[in-house]
């Protein structure tokens, strides 16, 4: 145990189930909030649950990050087989949950004084995140040292991408996040955007009439960022479109000599934002 390090997330990720039962990687739920209802994200609401829901909610759902008990909680846990702790979340531009973690950091020198924990801000979300974390808990299941296991993870960080269609404008509009789309899109009429993560804040760099022209905007900007003769990891992420996620699978697997595919839910703590029917990719080129 001495020396082994242990993985600790939020829920954001979008990482498979199997993947994280295959790491042990504990993941500490975002809350999401319908009406008077307090949902954990993944726990007791899926994502499907939560896109059926958003389709019929009059007011927008909202979010907020674990407290830093939650996250003391999650080191406690971990703490029982690891004396290393690193804990990856999403980009602190989105969310307080950087914080929050870091903060519980501080409060485990002293209530877990045997341990030693690294909050790391993974500068994305959704897949993009979860590759992230995946990578750093791969480092880990190798017997890799804390250092070891921080270097992959910022490996990825430098390199992952992630583009997302935007079916519709409605869910951005009405949460009041839409100004600077508006301008960029010069109508609000069938666009729809392509947006991208930059510099851990979201970005438009295309648009689309149409989704199969998104669809193959995105192809084309992902081939554009992938680096020949390195190991090719992909996810198609997707909010309740399971059908176009995998026609898009298919597609990325007939373009692109993958290392690894996988679909995957996108996350609804940003779909509560961007609404149902996001289709997306996150991507990285390395081991």
């Amino acid at each position: 145990m001495d020396g082994k390090v242990a993985i600790v997330t939020d829920s954001l990720g979008c990482i498979p189930e199997e993947e994280l039962k295959k790491y042990n990687i504990c993941e500490v739920p975002v809350k999401i909030v319908f009406g008077n209802k307090v949902y954990q994200d993944r726990v007791d609401l899926s994502a499907d649950e939560f896109y059926a829901m958003l389709r019929e909610a009059k007011q927008l759902p909202t979010t907020s990050a674990p407290s830093p008990e939650h996250f003391l909680n999650a080191y406690r846990e971990m703490s029982r087989e690891a004396t290393r702790i690193l804990c990856i979340t999403l980009s602190s531009k989105l969310s307080g949950t950087f914080n929050s973690a870091r903060v519980a950091a501080d409060m485990a020198r002293e209530a877990l004084s045997h341990v030693v924990v690294e909050v790391l801000d993974s500068q994305v979300a959704a897949a993009a995140e979860g590759f992230v974390v995946l990578a750093a808990a791969r480092a880990a299941a190798a017997g890799m040292k804390m250092d070891e296991v921080v270097k992959a993870a910022r490996q990825v960080i430098n390199s992952v991408n992630l583009y997302v269609v935007v079916d519709t404008l409605k869910y951005l509009i009405k949460g009041g996040r839409v100004p600077r789309v508006v301008g960029w899109a010069g109508s609000l009429l069938n666009i729809k955007p392509i947006l991208m993560l930059r510099n851990g804040e979201a970005h438009p760099v295309a648009r689309a009439r149409t989704y199969l022209s998104a669809v193959k905007q995105i192809m084309e900007l992902s081939k554009n960022k992938i680096i020949k003769g390195l190991p090719l990891h992909m996810a198609v992420i997707h909010a309740a479109e399971p059908e176009k996620a995998a026609q898009l699978k298919e597609q990325v697997a007939a373009s692109f000599d993958c290392a690894e595919l996988i679909v995957t839910d996108f996350t609804p703590v940003i779909g509560a934002h961007t609404g149902p029917g996001v289709v997306g990719l996150a991507f990285y080129c390395g081991e």
